[in-house]
């Protein structure tokens, strides 16, 4: 879906990535045009280094490509969507740095905007690792939609940065400015966070798991792996398998270490999810391997694997949506050999089953329980 977002620096013409004609949603929200506005009654001086982290489709960096900003961001699709928005914008895409949350952050930051995050931990990694580049005049503006800044929010940047306080809500959204203290003393970050398996967990148990800040579940396994990791297809001679959205790694570990003469190939939109994986795979195994950024499939060719593994997401930021996994699955189909199959596990609500066969023609019911089910399609 193109939209057209209206600002004091001009029209913007902006879509999501990867696009898609079914897809409703917005590249931009109320509170990118909150935070827009404000900067601009405000006469936010924007010729220094101006950083945005988290800018989700970048709306917030094409709009202010005139002042060439760095954005930070986690996410492969937002940062692949920025680039596109640019273009289409007619803004050559070096005017704009893209870096990812695993890259060096610029040693200086005049003007910080923050797009707040659905994880607070995120954010909470993300501050630590910029507060050395702000100075006491540090403009520092977060925003979002109200349902996403609690409390929390406006302790830690006051914890990590200085004195914050909140704006009166517009639109359903709102505005965190924050006074940088230069002589504030700032507890260690505590990430990334490592924890061991539990003991019912089989090849896995007692294993160290790494998880790098905003990845799924950072202190514990979740309930939906660990009913996964109990029915895993056991023995089957797969010579390339897939991880498919893996988070900190635990089930292509698990794959790895069921079928040691493998190569396990490791993906995930998240760099912070794909840095955790390979930590947590290189702690405990020590076969061939792969670890890919990138949107699902996209990045490994036709009929190249043999076995992918998933426990797709069902949101994209707040709302929810099976476009993600429709992708997904699509994907997988593809890059499957003939007689490859892909092992899903989901809620029993999302009616994967469904998507399955209408993708791959066959679905199989392999394990379920009240909440969860595993499901095997076959590249037929």
């Amino acid at each position: 879906m193109n939209d057209r977002m209206t600002t004091h620096w001009g029209t913007c013409t902006l879509a999501r990535f990867p696009e898609d004609p079914r897809d409703r949603l917005r590249a931009w929200d109320a509170s990118d045009a909150y935070l827009l506005r404000h900067l601009a009654a405000d006469g936010t001086r924007l010729d220094g280094t101006v950083v945005v982290v988290g800018d989700r489709w970048g709306a917030l960096t094409t709009a202010l490509a005139a002042h060439r900003p760095t954005l930070i961001t986690d996410s492969f699709l937002a940062r692949e969507a920025t680039r596109a928005n640019l273009a289409r914008n007619g803004v050559e895409v070096d005017t704009a740095r893209l870096l990812t949350t695993r890259d060096v952050p610029p040693d200086r930051i005049d003007v910080l905007l923050v797009r707040v995050p659905k994880s607070l931990a995120l954010l909470e990694d993300q501050l630590h690792r910029l507060a050395p580049a702000v100075h006491e005049g540090t403009v520092v503006i977060g925003t979002g939609m109200v349902k996403e800044i609690h409390t929390s929010t406006l302790k830690l940047f006051e914890r990590v940065l200085g004195p914050t306080r909140t704006s009166l809500a517009e639109q359903k959204s709102r505005l965190v400015f924050c006074t940088p203290d230069p002589v504030l003393v700032r507890a260690a970050s505590p990430w990334p966070y490592r924890y061991e398996l539990p003991d019912d967990t089989g090849a896995l148990s007692g294993r160290t798991v790494t998880n790098h800040a905003g990845v799924f579940c950072a202190d514990h396994l979740d309930i939906g792996t660990r009913f996964f990791l109990g029915h895993l297809p056991q023995g089957g001679g797969a010579r390339r398998i897939v991880d498919l959205g893996c988070g900190n790694g635990v089930v292509g570990l698990a794959a790895a270490l069921a079928e040691p003469e493998a190569e396990v190939v490791f993906v995930d939109e998240s760099y912070q999810a794909v840095a955790s994986a390979e930590a947590t795979y290189r702690d405990n195994a020590g076969g061939k391997a792969e670890f890919l950024v990138g949107d699902g499939m996209s990045g490994l060719p036709d009929a190249s694997v043999d076995l992918v593994l998933s426990n797709p997401p069902f949101h994209s930021h707040q709302a929810t949506t099976d476009a993600v996994a429709r992708r997904m699955f699509s994907g997988a189909r593809r890059a499957l050999r003939p007689g490859g199959e892909l092992w899903v596990v989901g809620n029993r609500h999302l009616g994967y089953h469904v998507t399955l066969r209408r993708i791959f023609g066959n679905s199989e019911l392999v394990a379920s329980n009240a909440k969860f089910v595993v499901l095997k399609a076959v590249r037929e």
